[in-house]
């Protein structure tokens, strides 16, 4: 039986056929896939290929130094560590036998725009173990705490191996699939005789293992302890942070997450594609329609549809209209939360944010949690009106981005509290797995709508907006040029907006037209089947992201060739990019912590999902 996990069989009465093919040894593939098999010749169980995108089965014993040969090759240069993540194959048809765990690694090559996804499965048994990447890309830290959390497996040689989300005592690993979607009894209660709340002081500092207490390479001895939320607004939501301080100044930053953990992949798994797009609204809530994009492209992979033009021109516009409506946000807030002489800077900024949303609201009815790009184009026609309103922010923005910058840029009290505050150069970035307008303030000039347009972004004449103070001033220069950026976007596209359908017609997603209804009973089933059971993919994998706001979002999908994904996981930017504060702040004082965590620009539903 292979290893691999997309080439097992489809369940009986499945309509789905599979597509993976499997790559022979004298098959070219890709230049790693070619270096791989020269150089690890042992390591390598299978190669296979699915829309475009490889897979190498290695052992477990030899990823570490595959890993290491993948990032320092000079024609290789995996410098990016997209998104790792677990499967767990108990229940996968036709997988009797083989491992039940897997971990997975979505490696990127920024310098030779290369993709490559690594698979290990592990040996079979509740307790399985694999070698840590932390100490080849440094984001595998949080990666790997969060797989331990959520599937139980550990990562041998990891330095702080400890849930991530969820509370130390917790039953299970929730994403494990003989674990049930909800119905858990919560460890957590308020009375004083409990372990957690007896003896505090000496026992909550040596026990190292309760939720609130530090982690063990906290000096608790020399410095102190300070708690930062999840109570506190400059946090922009529910975080908590423990802030080891030498005096003021700060030593290390503990994030601590889960407040808000929402529980979206699992229950994800327990839908049908084409109703978990309305979930994705919740995740980032001020980017609804970036969310909504990303995950409709990998949904259209998996299926191997086409979109027609018009509904690619009006996601566009869409996306870059979020873009301009979720950076709007981050100034107010982070000018309200820096800086107390220019509180005003946030009304001016919602107030150009409404008209935005009073676009989407035209559009589809909603404002916040929109829905409207939607798995196979979008959710209907945009009204006569769109244009004019549309025209009306590209108008009216350029003026009030000249005020915003004239009260900003040479403020003496905005400059103090940024420059030199949250330094992160461009390896410190890379090694992180930083992207977004962090990665770019370090002098990367990196975005996926260039290095791997999707939606017709090819088609568009833009700029990716760099700068090289990487600190929290150069952010907020580059998210300002961002926005004059998306206006030029929108622009071009409402220009070219063509006329025509604004869904596919590939019957494998599409109900068949009204007209058929009336004539075809095999339209009428084809209709009944779609709206009662959903649209089913082949077995296959797929990895898609889009450059959203905060950087990349990434969905990972797993196909059973049913109509509920057998896996579904999300790389959301916040999640990646909140794990450089500690990197960011040492050294500075506690104040700074503010004007870091506002430059990172998080959402905490993107985070805890």
């Amino acid at each position: 039986m292979s290893e691999v996990l997309y080439t097992a069989q489809v369940p009986s009465g499945m309509a789905a056929s599979p597509v993976v093919t499997l790559v022979p040894a004298t098959a070219e593939a890709t230049p790693a896939v070619r270096k791989l098999r020269e150089r690890f010749p042992q390591a390598i169980q299978e190669v296979s290929e699915f829309r475009g995108d490889y897979t190498v089965t290695i052992r477990p014993q030899d990823l570490l130094p595959l890993a290491t040969f993948l990032r320092d090759d000079s024609d290789l240069r995996f410098n990016h560590m997209a998104d790792l993540t677990s499967l767990d194959r108990s229940q996968y048809p036709g997988m009797a036998g083989a491992a039940r765990f897997a971990t997975v690694y979505h490696l990127y090559s920024m310098a030779h725009d290369q993709r490559l996804r690594l698979k290990v499965p592990l040996a079979s048994g509740d307790n399985p173990s694999v070698p840590s990447l932390t100490g080849v890309w440094p984001a595998a830290n949080w990666y790997e705490r969060e797989v331990y959390d959520m599937m139980g497996i550990r990562f041998e040689g990891h330095p702080d191996m400890r849930r991530l989300l969820l509370p130390f005592d917790w039953p299970n690993h929730p994403l494990r699939k003989d674990v049930p979607r909800g119905g858990e009894e919560v460890p957590y209660s308020m009375t004083w005789e409990d372990e957690e709340f007896a003896s505090f002081g000496k026992q909550i500092l040596e026990s190292k293992s309760l939720p609130w207490a530090p982690p063990k390479q906290a000096d608790t001895n020399q410095h102190m302890l300070v708690n930062m939320g999840p109570q506190h607004p400059a946090t922009h939501g529910v975080l908590r942070l423990l802030v080891e301080l030498d005096g003021e100044r700060i030593v290390a930053i503990y994030p601590d997450l889960g407040y808000l953990h929402s529980g979206f992949e699992k229950q994800g798994e327990s839908v049908r594609y084409k109703d978990f797009s309305y979930y994705t609204d919740r995740m980032d809530y001020l980017s609804a329609n970036s969310n909504n994009l990303g995950y409709c492209l990998a949904v259209e992979k998996l299926m191997g549809v086409e979109i027609p033009e018009r509904a690619q021109v009006l996601r566009v516009i869409m996306c870059e209209l979020t873009r301009l409506s979720s950076h709007l946000m981050w100034l107010g807030t982070h000018a309200m939360d820096v800086s107390g002489t220019i509180h005003a800077l946030l009304m001016y900024a919602l107030r150009e944010r409404e008209q935005i949303l009073d676009i989407f609201e035209l559009v589809c009815g909603a404002r916040i949690t929109l829905s409207y790009i939607r798995p196979g184009g979008v959710f209907h026609d945009v009204p006569p009106s769109f244009r004019d309103r549309v025209q009306d922010v590209l108008d009216f923005f350029p003026a009030r981005m000249r005020e915003y910058e004239h009260m900003l840029t040479d403020n003496p009290i905005w400059r103090q509290r940024l420059e030199g505050v949250g330094r992160l150069t461009a390896d410190q970035a890379q090694g992180l797995g930083v992207t977004g307008p962090l990665l770019r303030a370090a002098g990367v000039k990196f975005d996926y709508r260039k290095a791997r347009p999707y939606s017709g972004y090819e088609k568009y004449d833009f700029e990716i907006p760099t700068a090289t103070g990487c600190d929290s001033f150069a952010r907020y220069l580059v998210r300002l040029e961002e926005m004059r950026q998306s206006l030029n976007i929108i622009d071009q596209a409402v220009k070219s907006l063509p006329e025509g359908p604004v869904q596919t017609a590939d019957r494998k997603m599409a109900i068949p037209p009204r007209q058929e209804l009336d004539t075809s009973m095999e339209a009428v089933i084809h209709h009944f089947k779609l709206m009662t059971q959903g649209f089913t993919p082949p077995p296959g994998e797929v990895y898609e992201c889009v450059e959203g706001p905060r950087g990349e979002l990434g969905y990972y999908l797993v196909s059973d060739g049913s109509a509920n994904p057998y896996r579904l996981h999300v790389r959301t930017p916040s999640f990646a990019n909140l794990q450089a504060t500690d990197t960011m702040c040492r050294g500075h004082m506690i104040a700074d912590v503010v004007t870091v965590i506002g430059s990172i620009d998080i959402v905490l539903g993107d985070i805890d999902r």
